[in-house]
This record gives structure tokens, sequence and C-alpha cells, in this order.
């Protein structure tokens, strides 16, 4: 157990561990039982499309500010470490000790490395760095010198490298409800995906843009396909996903838009395909805490000029299947053999099943999140084998881990 005393207030200890805070509940709406992973502090799982449940063994890795010494609502930016969490015990144990806390993080299935951004710049980073888990060796395997602000990292399936955008830093100020969401957009006209190697040698970008660039992410079995996004409001962006092809340096669209279509939350799933969500035109991919939209407010949550819809595109860009959805929900995620979503409505997350030529919907619990901030947003995730489903929620102030069974 490694010790580090930083200044007075607080001790951080790699290995330290927290008892169990799980509790289970019955949910009042569905009667489905419910288990609350944490009950203190600010906890939340790893984005949707980078998966917190580790493919071996029963535990999650997830970020949380209980070492921080410092109690911080949601949006005050609390200074989080990643954690992991043995789902048979609940006993959560303290994986990290990064100065200034950690920005986004991304893991390999199996959780055996986990990247992440640190030395954050508000929402952002100013360097990757690697934990190799069975070792907990740290190290650092990019570090931004320029005028750029580091994004969400993602592993290619060989674990040879890591591809994140980094993109101009202007002045914009960012916060809670999507604050300078619409700004950043039309003011950042240089955006970079950038290749790092894991064991530290080289770092260079691969493709340059003049759009604001993020979401990056590898094809599970291929470490020369990648998936982009021009970011942004989404009835703003004209072309939201872009596929990379790594042996030529091309970009090529995924789903070509048109001028009706609001895109985003695109996901790999994990036999390969793209996923993507369709509300239609005036939609900006955005909820608030009012439960209004943050840039298209003359358009209500949920209510659509065309049928919204979900799509599967191959890695050619090619849509291979496409559902119509009863209304859409704020992110999707697919079981493992694409037949059932989750997704977070307003109130409630709900399962639609795909598996038809219709899609059908039903109600698997509420989740009474405030959609404040981006943390607290739900970002329901299936397990890898698809028996259950993590979310977040900060109903009671705090953000907290749930689980349930579908």
């Amino acid at each position: 157990m490694a010790l580090l005393r930083l200044g007075r207030e607080r001790t951080l200890v790699i290995g330290k561990t927290w008892p169990s805070e799980i509790k289970q509940s019955v949910d009042p709406k569905t009667g489905r039982n419910v288990w609350q992973l944490t009950s203190q502090f600010n906890n939340y799982h790893l984005y949707f499309s980078e998966n917190s449940f580790d493919s071996a063994k029963n535990e999650i890795i997830f970020l949380s500010d209980r070492a921080s010494g410092v109690d911080k609502a949601p949006h005050e930016w609390p200074e989080y470490q990643i954690f992991r969490m043995d789902l048979d015990t609940g006993v959560m144990t303290q994986l990290t000790d990064e100065p200034g806390g950690i920005g986004s993080a991304t893991k390999t299935p199996d959780s055996s490395l986990i990247v992440f951004t640190s030395g954050r710049d508000a929402i952002t980073g100013s360097r990757i760095r690697k934990l190799e888990t069975a070792t907990g060796e740290v190290t650092t395997v990019y570090e931004e010198t320029g005028p750029y602000s580091v994004g969400m990292p993602s592993i290619a399936p060989t674990t040879r490298y890591t591809d994140f955008g980094r993109n101009e830093k202007v002045d914009v100020a960012r916060g809670p409800n999507y604050t300078g969401f619409k700004e950043s957009f039309y003011r950042v006209k240089d955006g970079r995906i950038t290749v790092a190697y894991l064991d530290g040698s080289e770092a260079f970008d691969i493709f340059k843009d003049t759009h604001w660039v993020g979401h990056f992410q590898f094809c599970p079995d291929d470490p020369t396909i990648a998936t982009y996004c021009h970011e942004g409001p989404w009835n703003l962006v004209t072309q939201r996903i872009w596929l990379l092809d790594f042996v030529s340096g091309r970009p090529y669209p995924c789903f070509r838009q048109e001028e009706s279509d609001s895109v985003g939350h695109e996901f790999w799933t994990q036999d390969g395909y793209v996923f993507f969500d369709n509300r239609g035109p005036g939609h900006d991919g955005t909820i608030t805490s009012d439960r209004t939209q943050a840039v298209a407010k003359d358009v209500a949550v949920n209510e659509n000029a065309m049928i919204p819809f979900v799509g599967l595109a191959d890695r050619n860009g090619n849509v291979v299947r496409r559902i119509d959805m009863p209304y859409y929900c704020n992110h999707y995620h697919g079981n493992p053999d694409n037949t059932i979503l989750v997704g977070d409505d307003v109130d409630d997350l709900v399962l639609i099943d795909i598996s038809g030529e219709k899609a059908t919907l039903e109600t698997l619990c509420a989740h009474g999140t405030s959609w404040h901030t981006g943390t607290s947003h739900c970002h329901p995730t299936w397990s890898w084998d698809g028996t259950r489903i993590l979310y977040a929620s900060d109903k009671g102030g705090k953000i907290n881990l749930y689980m349930i069974r579908p």
C-alpha cells in the first residue's frame, strides 16, 4: 500500500479500501429489485461507450471523489480518482492518486489496462496516463505541450496504442446544463486525432480537422478502424459520425446525414457495428435539469417532427438496419446480441426490444436523476454478458451508482 501525503487536508492511499455501501430496494414503478452500489460521496461509472464492467471478474471500475478530503457538489468539479468495486463483497479499492484528479478514463474489457486523462483543465486533461492494474504501475504516455485540450482516450484492441481527440483551447466557459456547448461548436476550428503508443515511445497526429472532434472509439476487433464525431449541438452538426481508416488516414462518413437528421450517441456494438440515434429536426442531443434542451429550446424534449429511429451501420459506414422508436431516449446501450436496448428517458430507464420488426418498450425502473451535470447522466450500460445494467443518478444530491437486472 503506497501512501502519499499532500498538504494538511488529505491523505491519498493507493490500495486503500472502503467497506461495502450496497443496499437493495424495490422500484416503486415496476417492483424490480434495484441495488444501490454507493451511498457516500460522488461516484460515477465510465462513459457508456467504454463500459465499467469487467469481462473476466465480478467487478466494476468507476470514479469517485471519496479520497479527495473535500465535500463538493457534482457541479463544483470534485476531484475524482479511479476505484475498483468487488460486486460480490461491495468492497471498493482506490487505484490512483493523481494530483488534480482524473478527467476521463477508458479500459480494456478485462480491466488489465486503464488509460485516463489527468492534470485537468476544467473538464479536459493535459496528460494521458496508463495504469497496469496487475502491478499498480502508472506511466505517462502523452503530455500536452501546446494550446490544446486532451479528450477521452480509447485503447486499440491490440493494446499497443491509444488514440484521443485534441482540440484547440477556446475562451468558452463550460459547465452544468451544457454551458458553452454551442459556443465551443462555433469557435473550435482546429481538432486533431492523436496516436500515442502505450509504451511511451511515440505520439503523433494521424488526422487534422477544421471541427471540434470528440467521442473517438476504436472498432472492438480491428485496430485500423475507428469512429470519431464532429461535436456540437446535433441540429447544427451537418455530419456527426465519421470513420477513420488508419492505414490510409482517410476519413469517411458513417450514415450520410440529410437536412432533417440530428444524430449522435454512437457506440460500437460487441460484434463490430456502429449504433447511432437519430431524433430528427430541432434536436440538439441535450437534456437539462429544467427538462428542456440546452440549445434548441423552442423544441420540447421528446417532441418530434419525424419518427425518431436508431440504426446499425457497418464499418464501411452503410446502414444495415433501421429501427423506428416510439420516442427517443437520451442515451441507448445494446445487449450483447443487439436485441434489447436500455435507454434513459426523462424520468425512467426503459427496455426496448428490437429483435422483431417493430420496437416494443417497457419501463425498467425510475432513475430520478436531475440531468444537471454530465456525470449525473444515467448512461445505462449493459454488462458484457447481458445480465445486469449499471447506471448513475444524483437523486438525493450526490451522484451514486445503481445496478439492476433486466
